[in-house]
């Protein structure tokens, strides 16, 4: 072949070269950055603080964006959070073991992203939270100066971002924390902490859209996911949720009023031995909101307790007025095909305001069985307004 129609075929293959990578879905991989190679002092202990953040920085201001990576073994992490905008797209690889601080640890976050657009997280490696030597510092219930601990994961303004193939141990606070970001899918993930540590969150979400969380297990000592005040079109599916407190909207009304949820769906999941499973809980009194357009379709419960619960009387401390009535507003619910069994005789309880009642509530296909001794599970209702049909086990409710 000529050396000119060789020129013209690779001319040709440059110029085709974006339409392809476009039609198959794939895009140019980044320039790699390699958290190690900016270590100064690779004599001391393995310290990656500073390391990390030289990195992500010339990995952002790389035109076309870039690979930060942390390779395989175990690096110690002082609270960072990354920043952008970047030039292009980011990737941050955890290959490792991270370590969080064991001292001087009293910050909101330990690992955190802002105002990044088109970022991936992933790489099969372990976030070390920690936990054991904060979680007797966590007395906020009673004490309003506590201290703040931190979230592992933090994502806050982020856009169009991948979390996947990470796991997370022994949050001191949150594992996952999402606020004012959108479209983002969170999957294969594993997260856990002992069922009796306290506010150790799976995915805490407020205030962010189009949040897909699917192949997931959490096993936490508070809600495995929560959906606080502005989250909306929230798709959750296939996750194993125990120990924990369910998956849960709310609790709501205490300190945002119109930001309103919707859009929630929560599919195929299981719990096992959580203290709750399918939970709506506001507070009362409280300032005005709505929760809509809320599903939650074929879940099973393995010995848990209170498999579906709306709660407008949300408590946690026990010293509320019981006079009180929550102004927030629960429709448009669904709870269908819902089986298994329960740890708690009321395996239906659904409380809603007497000032604001639950509108169109539906009960499709429940087949929930008590897993103690002294009769079947009961249902419990009131202030609700909605229909039930096909199986009803236990039935009266709706």
């Amino acid at each position: 072949m000529k050396m000119e129609s060789v020129f013209k075929m690779v001319s040709f293959l440059l110029l085709i070269m974006p339409a392809v990578s476009l039609v198959n879905g794939r895009r140019p991989r980044g320039v790699l950055f390699d958290v190690v190679k900016y270590r100064t002092d690779k004599s001391g202990p393995l310290d990656i603080t500073q390391a990390a953040l030289d990195a992500w920085g010339d990995a952002c201001r790389h035109v076309g964006g870039g690979r930060v990576r942390i390779p395989p073994g175990k690096f110690r992490l002082d609270s960072v959070t990354f920043v952008g905008p970047c030039k292009g797209p980011m990737t941050f690889l955890i290959q490792g073991v991270l370590i969080a601080p064991t001292v001087n640890f009293f910050r909101d976050t330990w690992i955190g992203f802002r105002y990044v657009d088109d970022l991936t997280v992933t790489g099969g490696g372990v976030l070390d939270g920690n936990g054991a030597v904060a979680w007797r510092y966590n007395d906020c219930a009673r004490n309003p100066k506590c201290k703040i601990l931190p979230v592992t994961f933090r994502f806050d303004f982020i856009t169009n971002a991948r979390v996947r193939n990470l796991a997370s141990i022994n949050s001191k606070n949150a594992h996952i924390f999402l606020f004012a970001s959108h479209n983002m899918n969170i999957s294969r993930l594993q997260l856990t902490a002992p069922g009796n540590s306290p506010n150790t969150d799976g995915i805490h979400i407020g205030l962010s859209t189009k949040i897909k969380i699917a192949h997931t297990k959490i096993q936490t000592g508070d809600d495995c996911v929560s959906m606080v005040a502005g989250s909306q079109d929230i798709d959750i599916f296939d996750v194993v949720c125990g120990p924990g407190h369910g998956i849960s909207i709310g609790s709501l009304g205490r300190t945002h009023e119109r930001e309103y949820v919707s859009g929630i769906h929560v599919r195929n999941c299981t719990f096992v031995g959580a203290q709750n499973g399918l939970r709506i809980k506001t507070w009362a009194p409280s300032l005005y909101s709505v929760a809509s357009d809320i599903r939650f379709e074929n879940v099973i419960m393995q010995n848990t307790g209170n498999p579906i619960i709306i709660d407008q009387q949300y408590c946690p401390s026990g010293n509320c007025k019981l006079q009180s009535v929550s102004a927030v507003q629960i429709k448009d619910v669904t709870f269908r095909n819902v089986t298994g069994i329960s740890s708690t005789k009321v395996a239906v309880n659904i409380q809603c305001s007497a000032s604001l009642p639950c509108k169109n509530v539906q009960l499709v296909d429940i087949d929930l069985s008590y897993g103690g001794q002294g009769g079947p599970a009961t249902s419990s209702c009131s202030h609700v307004r909605g229909s039930a049909w096909g199986k009803q086990k236990p039935g009266g409710c709706v």
